[in-house]
């Protein structure tokens, strides 16, 4: 599955469009459900997680996301508030540039505009599969579907080459599936080759 690096831009050129240096410490919230889309914000190190809560505060996580990836632009193109919280998984070092100035950029560099719609529609194609294998009732489609959307955001076209860096909790919250469901789910697709374990990391 040969995928798109999404988004890293030139951090020179981001500096020259207003871009500054942010810094997170783990568990800082970046932006909140509900906030303005103002910033496009692309990750130097450090990893972020997109989440939500449902009434009954079960947290629901979006997305995870880490070096050189952006995040947050796809609200920069509508007048919407963010849909989910961004928050600071690890300490995180990253760079905002704010919603005038990162769309200046894109206009004179139509290239990189061209990028980000092609890095766009990849995304929403993956969430499309990944929200039709989550219907299922069968666990190891939606762990299936999950791995494929994950894979989807990195470079590599080989397999058991992706690093699935999540705890068992952070998968069964992306997945709505409970913890022991996934871990036995997760043993299943290790005896059936999909994935391998090396102490205790998932490899896909």
């Amino acid at each position: 599955m040969k995928t798109i690096s999404c988004m890293n831009i030139d951090p020179d050129l981001l500096y020259s469009y207003g871009g500054e240096d942010k810094y997170y410490k783990k568990g800082d919230i970046i932006y909140k459900e509900g906030d303005h889309a103002l910033y496009y914000y692309q990750i130097v190190k450090g990893k972020i997680k997109q989440n939500n809560y449902n009434e009954e505060g079960k947290e629901f996580i979006q997305n995870i996301l880490g070096d050189q990836q952006s995040f947050g632009d796809p609200m920069l193109f509508l007048e919407k508030f963010y849909v989910m919280n961004a928050v600071a998984l690890t300490a995180v070092d990253l760079i905002r540039v704010p919603k005038k100035k990162f769309i200046e950029l894109l206009k004179k560099n139509p290239k990189l505009s061209l990028e980000m719609n092609a890095c766009l529609s990849q995304r929403l194609y993956f969430k499309a599969i990944m929200l039709q294998n989550l219907s299922s009732p069968n666990p190891l489609l939606r762990l299936h579907g999950l791995l494929n959307y994950l894979k989807s955001y990195h470079d590599g076209d080989c397999d058991h080459c992706f690093h699935v860096e999540l705890t068992r909790q952070q998968i069964a919250n992306l997945t709505g599936l409970r913890v022991e469901t996934v871990i036995r789910t997760l043993k299943k697709m290790e005896k059936e080759g999909i994935i391998k374990m090396e102490n205790r990391k998932i490899l896909y």
